[in-house]
């Protein structure tokens, strides 16, 4: 399969390109427009309504078959054009867990025979739909099922994960191994008596998992579960299905689905909130996409000669601006979180799709609950035709409402740029890059002692509130922190890496805005310095539970960090405003040094003033202390929120690559 990510990988400043496919007709914005809410399959046992819309079919099929693959049809029918595009039957008798599919016949050739677009239910590999009682799937107690509690925004502490790196080691000690039931297991354990999988997790301290790619998608063989095949999932097929290879019964629609729930349902009950990350901007191919059987070109954005455009490096991207993909999206997002009780969304490249579609997404799961996060990645991988003004880049995160940007500038000035792999960052000494860090403590809004002249991409605030803003250090793509930090700084010994690696994420979890975290990155996770690891074997990419016990005080101190940021509001201020009046900076004198202040009880925190130092020097350095009575309650070694040491001294020695985090005794 082709890279999906290699090229999505270079994510921001990347020069823009074209791509050229075989010609196609330009799809008209006249096509008829449905209304409705009930494309696709609606069961009873009574009665299943069949409806589609493709507006310039002649004709269309609908095929039942008694398996997912396989076998000859037991029945065929035909679908009776209705009004705006749409056709429909209706079977009138109980055919729950029949497979089936359509197939469409337009300017005399007859398409691909697939799964309608809103398929909710598939066989093994996806190319048949299944008729499914979703109440049935339900597994026990769902109804009482909640979402655990969250006040704002920037409380979140969002876990990245691959459903398979967690538990297809050896070494996890879980029982369903790269499979949704793995995060369900308790009291899993390594041969060395680590705690493993959810409990882990739960002992981090995080609130929120984002899981990768989780939907159906292409480049896995669900039928062959004993090869070894392993794949991010950045190729969607179905989008509002479960992906099959994850369960523990490709083969049966329904045990996907019920064990995706079950998954969440774990979650929910050890305070764990889910995210899904979706992939609306591209598919897995054209040619073969769903949508291209059911209105061949009208999904994919065009360039002005009829070429399909590319801003996502993979061959195509869609057409968020029309009114049929717009509707589908909303009503993809808004089916995940009401069926499955997902509690947010990351959408991979989101800066392909257009402003207004995200804010209808946002105004739709908002009104569902408010407390759903809807982040994305604010740039493309390419050149689109739409405008970028009326796109969801990350400069234009102002102009929306409730969704957050990843922030590549304090994610770049921490480690170093991204297009070049042996650049040093803050951590490891670069000077030039403390503004850049700087704004990322500020969570990319306006704050007048922030020179955005010297910000690294960023030369404006493109935040209204914190909560748009995604601090991270690293995540799926690229190296690991630790394996990027190794690269960068060859002479460095391990303990001068370990120092700036947690540096970076004391500075992720200190600043405000909403902290991300890379799936291992507190065991020092590594994939032996492969970056696009796409589709690397699981020997690369799985979660290594032996680091756990070897770096047990890297662990520790994350999980300190973790606890301090939920400890204290200061650290997670809700609002520009509020930022503004209570974090100031002090002026260093030294390209390396970032010294600031959260002053005044910050977000009603009972530290009335809190002193943050950043040490990004590779030697130590001495400073002035502002007057008071300090505590020391972080010291890079250890964080001990009822104080580490009394500073008499007016003056206090930062040690070289370290995070120092004080309070005023009242």
């Amino acid at each position: 399969m082709k890279s999906w990510k290699a090229f999505v990988l270079l994510f921001a400043l990347m020069p823009l390109v074209s791509f050229k496919s075989a010609s196609v007709q330009v799809p008209f914005q006249t096509e008829p427009i449905y209304n409705g809410t009930d494309l696709s399959v609606g069961f009873s046992p009574q009665k299943t309504v069949f409806k589609v819309w493709s507006p310039k079919a002649a004709a269309v099929k609908l095929r039942l078959y008694a398996a997912g693959q396989g076998g000859i049809p037991t029945r065929t029918i035909n679908l009776t054009k209705a009004n705006d595009g749409v056709w429909e039957t209706a079977v009138n008798q109980n055919i729950k867990n029949q497979y089936y599919t359509f197939q469409v016949n337009e300017n005399g050739k007859w398409l691909l025979e697939k799964p309608d677009i809103y398929a909710k239910a598939v066989g093994v590999n996806g190319k048949r739909g299944m008729v499914v009682d979703l109440a049935a799937t339900n597994p026990s107690g769902w109804k009482n099922d909640k979402r655990p509690a969250l006040k704002n925004f920037t409380d979140i502490i969002i876990y990245e994960l691959h459903i398979r790196d967690l538990s297809v080691s050896k070494n996890s000690g879980i029982q369903h191994e790269g499979k949704f039931l793995g995060l369900t297991e308790t009291g899993t354990k390594s041969p060395n008596g680590e705690q493993t999988g959810l409990d882990h997790i739960k002992d981090l301290g995080v609130t929120h998992i984002h899981l990768l790619p989780s939907f159906d998608f292409s480049s896995i063989d669900e039928s062959k579960p004993e090869t070894s095949q392993y794949n991010w999932g950045y190729d969607p097929l179905n989008y509002n299905v479960p992906e099959g290879s994850y369960s523990t019964n490709p083969y049966d629609g329904n045990v996907r689905i019920r064990e995706f729930k079950q998954m969440v349902q774990a979650l929910h009950a050890k305070g764990l909130r889910v995210i899904l990350d979706v992939v609306y901007n591209h598919t897995s191919d054209i040619n073969n996409s769903n949508f291209t059987q059911f209105a061949p070109g009208y999904f994919y954005r065009h360039n002005p000669d009829g070429t399909y455009s590319n801003a996502t490096a993979c061959g195509n991207e869609t057409a968020s601006e029309q009114a049929m993909m717009r509707k589908f999206m909303i009503e993809s997002v808004a089916y995940w979180a009401k069926e499955y009780h997902l509690d947010g969304f990351r959408f991979d490249l989101m800066g392909v799709h257009d402003i207004e579609t995200m804010n209808m997404i946002s105004d739709t799961l908002h009104k569902i609950d408010p407390t759903i996060f809807i982040y994305g990645e604010g740039w493309t991988a390419g050149a689109s035709p739409l405008p970028e003004d009326q796109r969801a880049v990350k400069k234009n995160t102002l102009k929306l409402k409730e969704i957050a940007a990843f922030s590549d500038d304090i994610r770049d000035g921490l480690k170093g740029g991204f297009s070049d792999v042996k650049a040093k960052g803050f951590v490891s000494g670069a000077p030039g890059l403390a503004e850049s860090v700087k704004f990322g403590i500020v969570a990319s809004t306006q704050h007048p002692q922030i020179n955005y002249q010297a910000v690294n991409y960023s030369k404006a605030p493109w935040a209204n509130q914190p909560s748009q803003a995604i601090n991270y250090v690293s995540c799926h793509d690229d190296n690991t922190l630790f394996d990027r930090l190794k690269i960068s700084n060859p002479d460095a010994s391990e303990q001068d890496l370990i120092k700036m690696d947690k540096l970076s994420n004391a500075v992720v979890l200190t600043s405000q805005g909403v902290a991300f975290l890379h799936a291992g990155a507190e065991m020092l996770r590594t994939k032996q310095g492969v970056a696009n690891s796409y589709n690397s074997p699981d020997s690369i990419n799985e979660l290594d539970w032996s680091r756990k016990e070897t770096y047990k005080s890297v662990f520790n101190y994350y999980k300190q960090l973790v606890a301090l940021r939920k400890n204290h509001p200061a650290f997670r201020m809700p609002t520009t405003n509020m930022i503004q009046q209570h974090l100031k900076f002090t002026e260093t004198n030294d390209p390396n040094l970032i010294q600031y202040q959260l002053t005044g009880h910050a977000n009603s925190d009972q530290w009335k003033d809190i002193l943050v130092l950043l040490n990004g020097n590779r030697t130590d350095k001495t400073i002035n202390l502002p007057s008071g009575n300090w505590i020391l309650v972080g010291n890079g070694e250890n964080i001990d929120e009822k104080g580490i040491q009394k500073i008499t001294s007016s003056t206090l020695t930062l040690p070289a690559t370290t995070a120092s985090v004080l309070y005023k005794m009242q």
